[in-house]
């Protein structure tokens, strides 16, 4: 079985003027690629969150599960790795450190 990943990779900070686009971007990803199985969002270039941009995926979170498909992340920086370890998200989400350890993984499991 190949698992159809789609990669995502938000730019910036994501936060309360950020957010609608990163909705709108996991909206299209939904409807458009029927396919995608796993959505991989590599946050390597995010410079910044908040708690608005927390609750953003959250939410995509929960749309891809009730799609029946996968939110994961890698490349979280320091800042966004305390916020997810001071609200318990690192319990929430499957993180890693960076697209090659997913890619690995990934190929362990098939």
């Amino acid at each position: 079985m190949t698992n159809v990943v789609k990669i995502f990779e938000p730019s910036g900070s994501l936060d309360s003027t950020r957010t609608q686009e990163f909705r709108q971007k996991v909206t299209e990803i939904l409807e458009r690629e029927s396919g995608t199985e796993i959505l991989l969002v590599d946050f390597k270039d995010v410079t910044f969150m908040d708690s608005s941009g927390l609750g953003a995926l959250v939410l995509a979170f929960k749309a891809l599960r009730a799609a029946d498909r996968k939110l994961v992340l890698c490349s979280i920086n320091e800042q966004v790795r305390i916020l997810f370890e001071l609200t318990g998200m690192d319990k929430v989400f499957e993180i890693f450190p960076n697209q090659e350890e997913f890619h690995r993984v990934l190929i362990s499991k098939t």
